[in-house]
């Protein structure tokens, strides 16, 4: 097992893509935690080596709180996957200062909190750990209608690479996994609608959409000493759309 004697934590865990992370971390040997605003809906039968907990992502408090909680239950911190996520549906120009807080909120400040708690935390350990951020190649090309959601993948992007840089004198590796277009809820106006999910596929060169577990094994590569001289990489996993 890849993963085996690893403890890790996932945010967004509940569905789509966190969960497929989840649930192959667990398949690999690691004890994880899941951490999601819902309630995971597999909870009572995922095992021992699992537990999950309830929260918002966009509250430092929070977060905190879940870095001492997988401690206390699994006796260390290993790897933190930060995926918890949400988008906007409208354009910049039409975007209230609510929306724009929200989704800043959840996908940037949400990671930021994350990737600095649990450095701080496999510093002062020596714990020579993997913070893994999901990303999208929304943060490296354009897309009508979904643009503070860009926005926030943009930044989730530098903060891979500025902390990277940060923490590698301590061993600890930070990487993005920059997926494509993904069959999940956030995904369900395209896959519900066969004229823009056919559009989409003829528009990425592998010719279909990507499913969950195509991320969910990138991961464990980042998550696993398979790649420990990989740090400040944006893995990018999305058919070869950004290759055109």
């Amino acid at each position: 097992m890849r993963l085996q004697n690893k403890v890790a934590i996932v945010t967004g865990a509940s569905s789509g893509i966190g969960r497929a992370i989840g649930d192959m971390f667990l398949a690999e040997g690691a004890k994880v935690v899941m951490f999601d605003m819902n309630p995971h809906p597999d909870a009572d039968r995922l095992g021992e080596n699992a537990f999950c907990v309830t929260g918002n992502a966009s509250d430092s408090e929070a977060i905190k709180n879940l870095i001492d909680t997988a401690v206390e239950k699994f006796g260390h911190l290993d790897i933190l996957v930060n995926d918890a996520g949400t988008a906007a549906l409208e354009e910049i120009i039409g975007t209230s200062d609510e929306v724009w807080d929200n989704v800043m909120g959840v996908n940037l400040n949400g990671y930021f909190y994350g990737v600095r708690a649990a450095g701080l935390y496999m510093r002062e350990k020596k714990i020579a750990g993997s913070i893994i951020n999901i990303s999208s190649i929304l943060g490296t090309v354009g897309f009508r209608g979904v643009g503070i959601y860009c926005v926030t993948k943009g930044g989730i992007n530098q903060l891979t690479r500025a902390t990277a840089l940060e923490l590698a004198p301590n061993g600890i590796r930070v990487n993005a996994i920059a997926p494509g277009f993904i069959v999940t809820n956030m995904t369900k106006g395209i896959t519900d609608d066969p004229r823009a999910k056919a559009g989409l596929e003829a528009s990425t060169p592998l010719g279909r959409m990507g499913e969950p577990n195509d991320i969910a094994y990138a991961a464990v590569y980042l998550a696993s000493d398979e790649s420990s001289y990989v740090t400040g990489s944006i893995m990018y996993v999305d058919g070869g759309w950004t290759a055109q």
